[in-house]
């Protein structure tokens, strides 16, 4: 089932960033997967001559809630393509107060908050436990914070997002509670795609869209999807900025962070006891293991 690697590069876009512009050689392919059909067809192209992916998260006019995304099938649909790094558009509630609308967090730290969510490829008969200390890609996550800074966003680097299960916004305690646990922003998509992204061995980082103070803002006001659409507008252009930017000074060999080879030591079944159907199942990710 595999193919020629399409892309190098992903990018995978949140509320309100619908598109790619200047993509040459454009076109669109639907990708199936052993989990289901990814929420939308790829666009594939090519910018700045580097071949790129590009999936809207909850498919396109936004459809799919964020709990009822088949992240598994986006995932591997993307590691089917050949993508190496991932970059993930996600718009977030802050829970700093020098974390402002229209700013963007890199964060490097991942809370999961999620109650319902499937957050592995492996099971049935194969069981794999990949590292997660680092969830986000140092490396990824180092390049789209200068180039943020470079064309003159206002960038936060180093953080902890918290991921929820909405689809609705917080309560005002829970808000405070997320503040006294230390979290940076809130948002409902980085898990389970980040734990997944590690298993497939793709570089993952998030350009966090902060587009609200979430609740525990006294003067803010009550999160509206009016205010997060505004703030989000700008923070698109910003996004797709530093996404067309960042890709040219991506490194063409992956080395020094924790994702290229994340499955050499964390499948601990026995070889000979994983069913064949699933070892054909996952073959593109753990064939080179088995």
């Amino acid at each position: 089932m595999g193919m020629p690697a399409a892309a190098r590069v992903g990018i995978i876009g949140g509320t309100g960033f619908a598109d790619v512009e200047g993509l040459q050689d454009r076109r669109d392919v639907h990708i199936a997967t052993p989990f289901g059909p990814p929420s939308d067809a790829f666009t594939l192209g090519t910018l700045h001559g580097i071949p790129l992916a590009f999936l809207p998260r909850h498919g396109r006019g936004h459809r799919i809630q964020p709990s009822d995304l088949n992240a598994r099938a986006n995932i591997f649909g993307f590691k089917r393509l050949g993508v190496e790094h991932l970059i993930s558009i996600s718009a977030c509630g802050s829970l700093r107060e020098e974390l402002a609308p229209q700013h963007i967090l890199v964060p490097d730290q991942l809370y999961d908050h999620t109650k319902r969510r499937v957050s592995t490829f492996f099971g049935n008969g194969i069981v794999a436990h990949v590292g997660f200390a680092q969830p986000f890609c140092p490396t990824l996550s180092g390049i789209l914070y200068e180039t943020g800074r470079s064309v003159g966003v206002s960038m936060h680097h180093g953080g902890t997002y918290i991921c929820m299960e909405g689809p609705q916004f917080s309560t005002k305690a829970e808000s405070e509670v997320y503040r006294g646990w230390g979290m940076d922003v809130i948002g409902m998509t980085a898990v389970p795609e980040a734990k997944l992204a590690r298993e497939a061995e793709i570089c993952y980082a998030t350009l966090a869209c902060v587009t609200d103070y979430d609740v525990w803002h006294d003067t803010a006001g009550e999160v509206t999807v009016e205010m997060v659409i505004e703030n989000l507008l700008q923070n698109v252009d910003h996004a797709k900025n530093i996404v067309r930017r960042a890709i040219d000074v991506l490194p063409s060999e992956r080395d020094g962070c924790p994702c290229p080879d994340a499955l050499a030591n964390a499948i601990i079944t026995a070889p000979e006891t994983i069913p064949p159907e699933q070892r054909a199942t996952l073959d593109l990710l753990v064939g080179k293991y088995i």
